[in-house]
């Protein structure tokens, strides 16, 4: 029997407000053989995602907290190295979510096997990956762009709202980003959207009616905070808003003060017949899966649709990389590169 050492990093404390050092701990711990049906998996890319910090608090949500010693979860690129499973081989390349750890064992079962040769490997995280299955699904079954129509993505230089973007022009509606600096704003261009506007910007509101002169048909909600509050005075009557984050308020540690708004909203709900649904990607998996690996490849490789990556070197600097997607700083999709990336 041998034996492999996992650097781990694990939740010490419920954060208070932004995740600190302070809130993790690193150990190593080693690793046993895979018994039957298991596999021993090396990490080759960490996805870093803002639903991790929910997943750090007690408060009630749509999936468990992580409870006090666990790993932090993640989900990872990984290649096989060694495995007691008919299903997998040794350097297979495999999806998995064995979280922000060097190596782990894992059942077989619970890995999807990737094909380099098909896409980077670093997609199945991104573009290719959840993040590009909630936008694809997230739009095309809330928001239902039609042609025409106007489509409003907040974060729109994440690796979610770039894909919304993309998408809702693919099927014929205008585009409009809200991303933070000129950088991402730029990036959206490339990209394709009619209009990118920067919430940063003192003329925000103003640059949101220019870009939107007909008002907003879908809203891609992934904010909250004061992004939302302005683009819900753009809204059109039978306007949708598929909520999918509400990354400006996942480090609030009380609740907000001032007017109570959520009157006025539900007035505007009632009054302009507004769809407002929010979803957890998992529950369209059965009705947009299929569709989707079939849809997206082609559009990556067609060029419609086009990604960046933003990585990082090392697991030990996951820890501030993720306080930068927190508030904004990275560009496309955040990865943590692991482990060596194998050239075949």
């Amino acid at each position: 029997m041998t034996t492999t050492e996992s650097q781990q990093i694990r939740l010490s404390s419920y954060p208070e407000g932004m995740p600190t050092h302070d809130d993790f701990e690193t150990v190593a711990v080693e690793l046993p053989d895979p018994g039957e049906g298991e596999v021993l998996l090396r990490t080759i890319y960490l996805s870093l995602d803002p639903y991790m910090r929910g997943r750090m608090s007690t408060a009630k949500s749509y999936a468990a907290p992580l409870e006090l010693g666990d790993v932090v979860v993640g989900q990872t690129v990984c290649e096989v190295v060694a495995s007691a499973s008919d299903r997998r081989s040794v350097g297979d390349i495999v999806l998995a979510y064995t979280g922000w750890q060097t190596h782990a064992v894992v059942d077989a079962r619970h890995t999807r096997r990737l094909d380099p040769a098909d896409a980077p490997i670093s997609t199945a995280l991104g573009v290719l990956g959840m993040p590009g299955f909630t936008a694809y699904a997230g739009l095309l079954e809330i928001g239902r762009p039609q042609p025409g129509e106007t489509v409003v993505v907040a974060a729109a230089a994440g690796p979610v709202g770039s894909a919304v973007g993309q998408i809702a022009r693919i099927k014929g509606a205008r585009a409009v980003g809200i991303a933070g600096g000129p950088e991402k704003c730029e990036l959206l261009r490339r990209f394709g959207f009619d209009a990118a506007i920067d919430h940063r910007s003192p003329s925000f509101a103003d640059d949101l009616a220019a870009a939107t002169p007909d008002g907003v048909d879908v809203y891609f909600e992934n904010v909250g905070g004061p992004v939302a509050a302005a683009v819900v005075k753009r809204l059109n009557k039978f306007a949708r808003i598929p909520v999918c984050g509400l990354v400006a308020d996942y480090n609030a540690t009380a609740a907000p003060t001032g007017i109570d708004r959520l009157p006025g909203f539900m007035r505007r709900v009632l009054s302009s017949s507004l769809t407002v649904r929010g979803f957890i990607q998992d529950e369209f998996r059965p009705t947009h899966e299929a569709a989707f690996h079939e849809e997206m490849p082609r559009w990556v490789r067609d060029g419609a649709v086009q990604y960046v990556e933003d990585v990082v070197d090392g697991l030990e600097n996951a820890i501030d990389a993720f306080q930068g997607l927190l508030t904004g700083k990275n560009l496309g999709k955040l990865l943590v590169r692991v482990g060596e990336v194998p050239t075949t």
